[in-house]
């Protein structure tokens, strides 16, 4: 075990957060051995994309349900600029009631799927719609299950691409922890325009770094009681704060309430949800111009004196990083370390069961209850 789990393994098995804690810890090592993959695919995925990142007249769609459409959130502004092609992030469960408004039956398109199990009823659902709408459509299914339906149903379509992650990211608690950080720089690497995968054994480096350096201060934040937490971040780090946001709720099983937003948009409303049992974790960018906007609402925050705590992670802040000047969508991974742990340690603190919060099945691991409409019903 890592420092970062401040508890030992029988600890953590006997209030049910075993698996949820080694799925953080890992993440470093998820990272170095996903690029290990991408080096032996890098050929094949580049003779299935070809030139179609190159093409303007080329849609690509990022989707995913949940935690996997904030992968795409998180990634879609970065990639669209590196690109002609136009590039967009639909999460499936907006895709499915909405498609009329994202489709078109002669535009070429590829959806990118990101699934942690693969058998989520909208995701299998969303192919399904683009075979029937969108003739020609191509498939890239960035997944952590060889053994889901959507790695499956691809398996021998040419036009499906089935880009697995690696052991172990297919988380085995409740929250999506290895597996969202995984397809997220998974998502980049085949993506992006920068083809180094060297980046991602130095992310994997600068991880084990936070994890050891973050693991006790971490621990003590989450330690104390809260009734509220506010995540905020810029561009691409406002998808991560979605994603830090609902950990809280996942993980709490709802009695933590969270909440996401930009610091610019933050006065326009939600900065009435403050009270003095709310923490405002504020996720520092990369880019120095988003800093400024950032450091005047803290100093607003802390002049109102009404949080409970304010708390930067990121560059520059209380907890950070010798992290390099990267864009903010690949330095997310990093910072996320931060919420999945308090995330846990708010779980145990709560005397929850951090890998199954919803003992009654309120809530499940793979969504349940779906019913799937044929889009030509109406």
């Amino acid at each position: 075990m890592t420092t970062l789990l401040q508890r030992d393994i029988q600890t953590w098995r006997d209030i049910g957060g075993l698996h949820t804690a080694e799925e953080i810890a890992h993440q470093p090592a998820i990272w170095r051995a996903l690029a290990g993959i991408l080096r032996k695919e890098q050929a094949t995925l580049a003779a299935f994309l070809g030139d179609a990142l190159s093409n303007p007249q080329q849609r690509v769609i990022l989707t995913g349900a949940g935690s996997s459409a904030y992968v795409g959130e998180i990634v879609v502004d970065t990639l669209n600029a590196a690109w002609p092609a136009q590039i967009r992030a639909i999460a499936t469960t907006t895709l499915l009631t909405h498609h009329e408004l994202y489709l078109e039956a002669d535009a070429p398109t590829l959806l990118v799927s990101f699934a942690r199990s693969g058998d989520s009823p909208e995701s299998l659902a969303a192919v399904e719609l683009l075979r029937q709408v969108v003739p020609g459509a191509r498939f890239l299914n960035i997944t952590c299950n060889a053994d889901g339906k959507l790695a499956r149903q691809g398996a021998n379509d040419a036009n499906t691409y089935n880009l697995l992650m690696p052991e172990g990211s297919c988380d085995r608690g409740f929250a999506m922890t290895s597996s969202f950080s995984s397809m997220l720089l998974a998502a980049l690497s085949v993506l992006g325009k920068d083809t180094d995968l060297t980046r991602l054994d130095t992310l994997a480096q600068l991880g084990e770094h936070a994890l050891r350096d973050w693991s006790a201060p971490v621990a003590d934040l989450g330690s104390t009681p809260v009734k509220r937490v506010v995540y905020l971040g810029s561009g691409p780090l406002e998808a991560l704060a979605k994603e830090a946001a609902l950990k809280i709720l996942e993980l709490t099983g709802g009695r933590v309430m969270a909440m996401a937003n930009t610091p610019l948009g933050f006065r326009h409303g939600p900065k009435s949800a403050v009270t003095t049992e709310s923490l405002v974790i504020l996720l520092r960018s990369s880019k120095p111009l988003a800093r400024q906007y950032e450091d005047d609402l803290l100093k607003e925050l802390q002049r109102d004196s009404v949080a409970l705590r304010c708390l930067t992670v990121g560059i520059g802040g209380d907890l950070s990083a010798d992290a390099p000047v990267w864009p903010d969508a690949w330095l997310a991974p990093l910072w996320l370390l931060m919420a999945q742990q308090y995330a846990l340690h708010q779980s145990a603190l709560l005397q929850l069961r951090p890998d199954n919060p919803f003992a009654g099945g309120i809530v499940n691991r793979v969504v349940q209850g779906v019913t799937i409409y044929g889009h030509d019903q109406f």
